[in-house]
């Protein structure tokens, strides 16, 4: 419930500048910040904060992390400015990264360990059904009720969230390693070249995602709303790959990463040459949502395995790589868009997907 509540309230802007900037007084670009200032909330915050809290007991921090989520959120719901909802934007993000590494981390060591993969598949789950289904249902919500309803929809959540782990998580003894063994360990070859390849090659998915409803609609010829359901089938095939990938992680966290890798290069760069064809496009988007989140569980599964007892900045730090390989895929769809390249964003992807599969082999192989 937390994790569904952050990744909505990440991606939530975007249906709702027309009512921000309509509500606030500024213009639809302006919003588009918004986005820009929660990203960057993660990916600077997100370690700071974890190794500020390094030596905290994991229940109280997590239940904090949750508090300083919902303090955000309720800012952002009662925001009679731009400067103060870009305060409560900004107060959430500082606790999406820390939140999630230690959720991952906390599952882990409370499932015996053939299911450590599962587990993870299913934190991140909650990122995937807030795209699949927490960003939409907020934009239809604030379409509704106005666009501050979503925000306090999404503290709800995650304030009931907070309140099932305040019952049910397990105290467990406060961590004994420190900011050093943290910073030594993200220090470890495994772990940069893992964090390298979430950056690098999952902004293949990115660059291709960012402006695959441009593509569906002026080269393959959808209508607007038969693109908006196979963006759905999409997201809903992107829960099922990231679940699937969850227990392939359990069996071989190094094969699955390598297979998903060349599986998403073969796809992207195949995607140009299919998005003429109506069924073909069908059949690449589908397999496309399979993929695109199957590359999570198994990075953070190698991370975990690489970090030893120090594991939660390592953690954070990747979690900051997905929120860079999203920003890097964006800015190259952009730039390609932008030079009418629109139909080709797919072989862009799979040169970025292909560096990651050669930096996942690096990450796994046996080379001190």
């Amino acid at each position: 419930m937390c994790i569904f509540a952050i990744g909505t309230a990440e991606l939530l802007v975007g249906g709702l500048r027309p009512q921000i900037a309509a509500g606030l007084r500024v213009s639809v670009a302006g919003t588009g910040q918004l986005v820009t200032v929660y990203a960057l909330g993660v990916v600077i915050g997100g370690p700071l904060i974890t190794l500020v809290t390094a030596r905290l007991p994991r229940k109280g921090l997590v239940l904090g992390l949750i508090a300083l989520f919902v303090a955000g959120s309720l800012v952002c719901a009662v925001a009679t400015s731009y400067g103060l909802l870009v305060v409560g934007r900004v107060l959430a993000a500082l606790s999406h990264g820390t939140l999630f590494a230690v959720s991952m981390i906390v599952v882990t060591t409370i499932v015996p360990p053939e299911r450590t993969g599962r587990a993870i598949a299913t934190v991140v789950s909650g990122l995937t059904v807030a795209t699949v289904l927490g960003v939409p249902l907020g934009a239809l919500l604030g379409q509704a009720l106005g666009w501050r309803t979503p925000f306090l929809a999404v503290a709800i959540i995650a304030a009931a969230g907070g309140a099932v782990l305040a019952v049910a998580m397990p105290r467990t003894p406060a961590p004994a390693t420190g900011i050093r063994s943290e910073l030594r360990v993200l220090r470890r070859r495994p772990v940069l070249l893992a964090i390298a390849t979430t950056a690098i090659g999952f902004a293949g998915t990115g660059t291709v995602l960012t402006y695959l409803v441009p593509l569906l609609v002026q080269v393959s010829g959808f209508s607007s709303g038969a693109a908006s359901a196979l963006l759905l089938a999409y997201g809903v095939g992107s829960l099922f790959g990231n679940l699937a990938a969850g227990r392939l992680t359990e069996v071989s966290p190094t094969m699955t990463v390598r297979i998903v890798f060349l599986a998403l290069t073969v796809l992207l760069a195949a995607l140009p040459f299919a998005a003429p064809s109506r069924p073909a496009t069908v059949v690449a988007v589908l397999v496309f949502g399979l993929l695109s989140t199957a590359t999570i569980a198994p990075l953070q599964g190698l991370i975990l395995q690489h970090a030893g007892d120090a594991p939660t900045l390592s953690v954070a730090v990747n979690v900051s790589g997905f929120n860079l390989a999203n920003a890097l895929g964006s800015a190259l769809g952009g730039g390609l868009v932008a030079a009418g390249a629109l139909r080709w964003t797919g072989l862009a992807g799979a040169v970025l997907a292909l560096a990651g599969l050669g930096l996942s082999w690096l990450a796994t192989s046996r080379r001190p």
